[in-house]
């Protein structure tokens, strides 16, 4: 037998007519209060554009510092425009960095009450830990617009077919969403805003030491091994290889396989952090 469950008020869904037990009403309704705390967040990121653009001050201003200010001495073992190499590793840095505005959103949320009257509404218990990650999600998209933009403007180019770069820009969105689950986690266990002020600490090193700026061949043979092996740097590789940008690849592994790990990384630690933010957020005191 099927009735109706949870009357939708004015902002929310239809009533919907769905069986009374089993998977499918828990699904319909995971997928609906997602939704819904999604829509919240992408009404905040509208009400407050500010944000947009102070997410992407550091980039712009490492796009001027290292493009121009740096550029001229900087060099791509093998060859190549290093305004070109750059790019992608800002792209990525980009996507990085992002999981910092995740967990500090969380803490917000936390620390003003909102998560705890979320708990204690009727929804989904998993629905305000995958809402933060899509609507995080869509502001990466829009933050990686915004950027690929500037890129055009100081003349950075994809000389990959269409379908490669596409793909590319998919590989750092990937990123992104895997790092979302990290910052979600962190947002749970920090007690405060100025705790989660500090995890730039965490977020810098883990862009810096990869290959985003310098090929990891020029560094020191042990800080090399840990940039090759960084998340952030097989994405970017495998990005410049889509965009047809100078590489400067290397014999190791990890690097020869770049396009591989670029996939592989992102689904290990979505696998690995979802189960572990959302059994946090379950087991939050009330």
């Amino acid at each position: 037998m099927s009735t109706p469950t949870r009357a939708g008020g004015p902002d929310g869904p239809p009533a919907a007519t769905i069986d009374d037990d089993g998977p499918q009403r828990s699904a319909y309704w995971a997928v609906i209060d997602c939704w819904t705390v999604v829509r919240r967040e992408l009404t905040h990121v509208i009400r407050q554009p500010s944000n947009i653009a102070w997410q992407l001050g550091f980039p712009i201003v490492a796009v001027l510092l290292f493009g121009y200010v740096f550029g001229s001495a900087m060099s791509v073992p093998g060859g190549g425009d290093y305004r070109e190499y750059l790019m992608p590793g800002l792209f990525g840095m980009t996507m990085a960095f992002g999981f910092m505005n995740t967990a500090y959103a969380v803490v917000m949320d936390t620390t003003k009450g909102v998560t705890d009257r979320f708990r204690s509404m009727p929804m989904s218990s998993s629905a305000v830990v995958t809402g933060r990650g899509v609507g995080d999600l869509i502001s990466a998209s829009v933050d990686l617009l915004v950027l690929a933009l500037m890129a055009l403007v100081v003349g950075w180019r994809s000389d990959g077919s269409v379908l490669a770069t596409v793909a590319a820009f998919g590989l750092f969105l990937l990123l992104r969403f895997a790092l979302i689950w990290i910052g979600i986690l962190l947002g749970l266990m920090v007690p405060n805003e100025e705790a989660a002020g500090n995890l730039f600490a965490v977020a810098f090193p883990f862009g810096m030491i990869s290959s985003a700026f310098v090929a990891p061949s020029l560094m020191p043979d042990w800080l090399g091994t840990i940039a090759a092996w960084n998340p952030v740097s097989s994405t970017v590789t495998a990005a410049r290889e889509l965009f047809g940008n100078p590489v400067a690849g290397s014999d190791t592994w990890i690097e020869q396989h770049a396009l591989l790990m670029a996939v592989v990384w992102p689904l290990v630690i979505t696998a690995v952090f979802v189960p572990l933010a959302v059994r946090r957020f379950q087991r939050l005191s009330r």
